[in-house]
C-alpha cells in the first residue's frame, strides 16, 4: 500500500500515542536560566536501552568542583528517579558526564545540573526502545562551521516534533584559523573563530569546542534531543588519516600523533558520548543503536583508526595522461583492495551489527558514514553547456575531472573503492542488500542509490547539506544558474545519484514506519541572522519490497 505524507504522519502520530516508545511531547525549547555557571548548555547522547550520557560544563575558577545532577519523569522534577553528585576538574576542562543506569527502555526523562547555587537549563532525553516500535524520526546533520553563520538548522531540529534522535555525521567543529575559510562571513556577523589561529594543542581544541557550544541553536538542539555522532576530519584536521592529515605540517605543528590525541581527548570531553572501554583506545569508536524491532543504526569509524592516505588524481597525473590511464587509476589505485577506510575490528563490528539486525528481522538497517558512499563521478560540464564565464577558476578542475569521468572527491569512499566493495560484500554475506547509509561531508543534499562493483543493488543513501558550511560551488563563486544546472546534471550522470542539491544549508529528516520511510530535506532561509524560516523543499519516499529499497515516485 502506498502512503501519502499525510497518511504516513497520521500513522506515525497514532503509533506515538499508542506505544510508550518514543512518545511525543511538546517541542518547547528551554532557555538557560543563567549563563554564569552553565554557559555551554546541557546535552544527552549515546543512549542504550537502560542508560544514557548526560553532559554539561561548568564555568568556575576552582581547581575542582562537585556538581549535582537530577533525572526525573517530569520537567518540574516532582518525580525524581535518580540523582547524585559528580566531580569535575581542570584536567577534564570542567566538563561533566553522568551515565544513569537501570533506566526504563523507550522512556522519556528530564535532567538538570546544579552548581554554585544555580540550576542549569532543563534537558529532555530518551532511552532506546525495546520490543514493538512503530516509528522513528532521525535528524541527519553535518558540517557546522562557526564563522559562516548561526546554527539555525540545530534550532530547527530542536523545534521539530517528529525528531526522536539526532545523528551528526561529522565536522561538528572546524580546526581552521579565523582568517581561513568563512572569514569574510564571520567578520560581517562578528562570529570569527577563537582561538584565532589554527588549532593544534589540547587547549586549542578545548577552546574551539567551547566556542561552538555557546551557539544558542546548538544548546537548544542538545537540550531537546539525544545525540549520536561520528567524527570526520575537521574535528582534528582537514583530510585526516591514521598517520597524518592534509592540513597538518609536522615541521611547524609537531607530531601528528600528538595533535590527533589532543583533538580526540577534547572531543570525548566536550561531546555527550561514552568514554572508551578499558581495552579500547579513543580511536576505537564502536557504536550501534537498536530501536526495538524497527531499526538498527551502525556507525562507521573511517577516519583515525584504519584509513590509509588519500590518493588523489593530482598524485597520478602522468598515469592519467596515458591511453587507458584513467581506467588503470580507477582500478589499480582507487580500487586497490589493500587500501582501507576501516580497521578489521571495525569491519567485523559493523558486519555483526548488520547481521544482528537481519536475524532480528528488523525492516531497516541504517549505516552512519562521515562521507558519501555512492559513486559521485563528475559529469562533463563542458559538453553539458556550462560556460567558462559561469564558473570560477577555482573550479577549473571540474572540466578535467568531467572529461575523464573521475570522482568528485577521493577523500570519500570513492577514493577507497576496494574498501567500499569489501564493506558491501560483508553486508551481502549476512543477507543485507537493503542498507540506508546516512552521510555528511559533501555540503550538499543528496538521495543516492547504491550498487556494488557488479551492479548488485545495496540500498540507498541520504546526505545532509552543511549546517552552515556552503557547497564548494557557492563558496567558490559559481553563478546561480550554473549551480542549478550542475545539480541537475549530477542527478542524470550515473545510476547512483538520484537527486542532488547544493544550494541550501539545513538538515535531512528521516521518518521510518514498518513498511515505508520518508526523507525530507529541510533548508533554513538564512544563517546570517537568528531570525530564520525553514523550507521543506524536497522529499523522497523510501519503499521497501522484500530485501530491496527504492525511492518512490
Amino acid at each position: 500500500m502506498k502512503l501519502s505524507r499525510r497518511d504516513m504522519l497520521t500513522l506515525m502520530a497514532t503509533a506515538a500515542v499508542s506505544a510508550p516508545n518514543f512518545a511525543k511531547v511538546s517541542s518547547k525549547v528551554t532557555k538557560p536560566i543563567s549563563a554564569r555557571a552553565f554557559k555551554h548548555g546541557v546535552a544527552s547522547g549515546d543512549p542504550d536501552h537502560h542508560s544514557i550520557v548526560l553532559w554539561t560544563r561548568i564555568t568556575t575558577n576552582q581547581p575542582s568542583a562537585k556538581v549535582k545532577w537530577q533525572l526525573a519523569l517530569d520537567d518540574d522534577f516532582k518525580n525524581v528517579v535518580q540523582e547524585g553528585h559528580v566531580k569535575t576538574a581542570q584536567k577534564r576542562d570542567y566538563t561533566v558526564k553522568v551515565i544513569p543506569e537501570k533506566l526504563v527502555a523507550g522512556k522519556r526523562y528530564f535532567y538538570r545540573f546544579y552548581f554554585n547555587d544555580e540550576y542549569s537549563t532543563t534537558g529532555r532525553t530518551i532511552t532506546l526502545p525495546k520490543g514493538k516500535q512503530e516509528r522513528l524520526g532521525i535528524a541527519l546533520v553535518s558540517c557546522s562551521n562557526y564563522p559562516f553563520g548561526y546554527f539555525n538548522a540545530y534550532d530547527a531540529i530542536a523545534n521539530d516534533p517528529t525528531i526522536d534522535i539526532v545523528f551528526h555525521a561529522g565536522d561538528y567543529i572546524y580546526e581552521l584559523a579565523a582568517d581561513n575559510w568563512g572569514a569574510k562571513a564571520g567578520e560581517a556577523i562578528q562570529r570569527l573563530h577563537q582561538p584565532a589561529h589554527e588549532i593544534v594543542s589540547l587547549d586549542d581544541y578545548r577552546k574551539r569546542h567551547a566556542q561552538y557550544k555557546t551557539d544558542q541553536g546548538t544548546q537548544n538542539m542538545h537540550a531537546m534531543h539525544p545525540f549520536v555522532a561520528c567524527w570526520d576530519d575537521h574535528e582534528s584536521a582537514n583530510n585526516a588519516w591514521s598517520q597524518g592529515a592534509q592540513n597538518h605540517q609536522p615541521e611547524t605543528e609537531g607530531k601528528w600523533a600528538l595533535r590527533q590525541q589532543a583533538s580526540l581527548k577534547a572531543y570525548y570531553e566536550w561531546m555527550p558520548i561514552r568514554e572508551p572501554l578499558p581495552n579500547q583506545n579513543r580511536v576505537d569508536y564502536l557504536r550501534r543503536y537498536q530501536f526495538g524491532d524497527l531499526a538498527t543504526l551502525t556507525l562507521l569509524e573511517t577516519r583515525h583508526a584504519g584509513r590509509d592516505e588519500e590518493q588523489g588524481p593530482w598524485a597520478h597525473q602522468s598515469l592519467l595522461q596515458k591511453p587507458g590511464g584513467r581506467d588503470q587509476f580507477m582500478k589499480d589505485i582507487l580500487g586497490d583492495p589493500s587500501r582501507q577506510m576501516m580497521t578489521e575490528g571495525m569491519q567485523r563490528f559493523a558486519q555483526q551489527s548488520i547481521a544482528d539486525s537481519v536475524e532480528q528481522k528488523q525492516p531497516w538497517r541504517l549505516v552512519g558514514s562521515a562521507s558519501p558512499m555512492a559513486r559521485l563521478l563528475v559529469p562533463d560540464i563542458v559538453k553539458h553547456g556550462i560556460a567558462d564565464t559561469d564558473i570560477p577558476k577555482a573550479s577549473e578542475y571540474m572540466k578535467l575531472f568531467g572529461k575523464l569521468n573521475l570522482p568528485w572527491y577521493t577523500d570519500t569512499w570513492d577514493g577507497y573503492a576496494g574498501a567500499r566493495q569489501a564493506f558491501y560484500q560483508s553486508s551481502q554475506q549476512v543477507g543485507a542488500n537493503d542498507l540506508i547509509v546516512l552521510s555528511g561531508d559533501s555540503h550538499s543534499f543528496m538521495a543516492n542509490q547504491l550498487f556494488d562493483d557488479n551492479g548488485v543493488a545495496m540500498g540507498l543513501e541520504l546526505s545532509a547539506a552543511g549546517v552552515t558550511s556552503p557547497s564548494e560551488f557557492i563558496s567558490s563563486g559559481w553563478k546561480p544558474k550554473a549551480i542549478k544546472q550542475l545539480d541537475a546534471i549530477f542527478a542524470q550522470h550515473t545510476q547512483e545519484v538520484n537527486w542532488f542539491n547544493s544550494e541550501y544549508q539545513g538538515y535531512t529528516r528521516i521518518e521510518l514506519s514498518k513498511n515505508e520511510g520518508l526523507a525530507t530535506f529541510v533548508a533554513v532561509d538564512t544563517i546570517l541572522s537568528q531570525q530564520y524560516k525553514t523550507i521543506e523543499f524536497h522529499q523522497k519516499r523510501i519503499v521497501k519490497s522484500g530485501d530491496t529499497l527504492t525511492f518512490g515516485v
